[in-house]
């Protein structure tokens, strides 16, 4: 059971990162239908084709930015977003099928029915954020909602780290029948809180394309924080709808979740578990790297994906980390 739930989190990996494709090449609008079964197979005439593509002619964002798109332009922005959704639809069976069979051979350990449970049904309500997330962009928008993009972002986190507790928790019970679920740790949940916090700001840069605000660093263009910047009211609403202040914020936050996820390696190297220390050590300064190279390379796709990419990696890391610690102090 714990490599069937590594295996379906390397999956959610993939889907993250695609997702992370998905929205630097603008493609999330290009279906503009939610279909759960039928949607699984993609068009397979020209006549099918033309009727996805004259769907997409009736949106914003066709409309307002990609007037005179080819069919065949069309054709590379709808590639990303199904497979985008065809990852989704793989993963629900990849977990829910074996999970049944789990059940239906009495495999599954005493108290983690319910765990799992939550974990399919959040996985399963994750589709229906992502059309909720969909949906923002096909009236009135040329782009989605930041704010449900933050959202779709953040439930793919918790059920990566879902499943990388889980997975963790029943490898330990394979060792040992006795062993008992890990506890979260009060620093482990601040730090983890800490990350989490930071991936929210980095979902609101994507979703603001808060990116391309400055692409220079350390400092944003001549000035620390730009002074002339417009400012919203009520000033709280600058941290979630101003792409200078996110940027501002997300740029300068990375630094305390670095240091907050190094000092909770350390203290499992402390509890004895170096490997904890090295991944996350080595996952901080890679993904500051990425972010700094993200801005200066003026969004680059490649560097932008690898940046998320290396985010849900340290989501992993982090999870397992606190998950050690919690096994180690418990």
């Amino acid at each position: 059971m714990a490599r069937w739930l590594a295996c379906v989190a390397a999956l959610v990996f993939m889907i993250v990162v695609v997702g992370g494709v998905t929205r630097l090449t603008e493609s999330g609008l290009s279906i503009t239908e939610w279909k759960p079964i039928s949607g699984t197979i993609p068009p397979l005439t020209h006549e099918a084709w033309q009727a996805e593509f004259d769907a997409y002619k009736r949106i914003p964002e066709y409309q307002e930015i990609n007037r005179g798109m080819s069919l065949s332009e069309f054709k590379q922005i709808f590639f990303w977003e199904y497979i985008h959704r065809l990852l989704g639809r793989i993963i629900g069976l990849a977990f829910a099928l074996p999970m049944l069979w789990f059940w239906w051979k009495r495999a599954i350990p005493k108290g983690y029915g319910p765990r799992l449970t939550a974990l399919l049904a959040l996985g399963g309500f994750q589709g229906a954020i992502g059309w909720w997330m969909v949906s923002s962009g096909l009236v009135e928008r040329t782009d989605v909602s930041h704010i449900r993009l933050a959202v779709h972002l953040l439930t793919a986190f918790t059920i990566l780290g879902g499943l990388t507790w889980t997975g963790l928790d029943l490898a330990a019970l394979a060792r040992n029948p006795q062993a008992r679920p890990a506890r979260l740790t009060g620093f482990a949940a601040f730090a983890l809180t800490v990350l989490f916090l930071q991936l929210l700001l980095g979902a609101f840069t994507a979703g603001l394309n808060a990116g391309f605000a400055f692409s220079s660093w350390p400092k944003m263009g001549e000035e620390w924080f730009p002074a002339a910047t417009p400012m919203l009211d009520p000033w709280l609403r600058n941290l979630v709808d101003n792409p200078i202040v996110v940027q501002f914020v997300h740029r300068w936050f990375a630094w305390i979740t670095g240091a907050v996820l190094i000092v909770l390696g350390l203290r499992c190297r402390k509890a004895g578990m170096s490997a904890a220390m090295a991944n996350l050590t080595m996952l901080v300064v890679v993904q500051i790297a990425l972010g700094i190279a993200t801005l200066l390379t003026g969004v680059n796709i490649m560097v932008a994906t690898a940046h998320q990419a290396v985010g849900a990696l340290l989501v992993i890391s982090a999870t397992a980390a606190a998950f050690t610690l919690g096994r180690r102090t418990g």
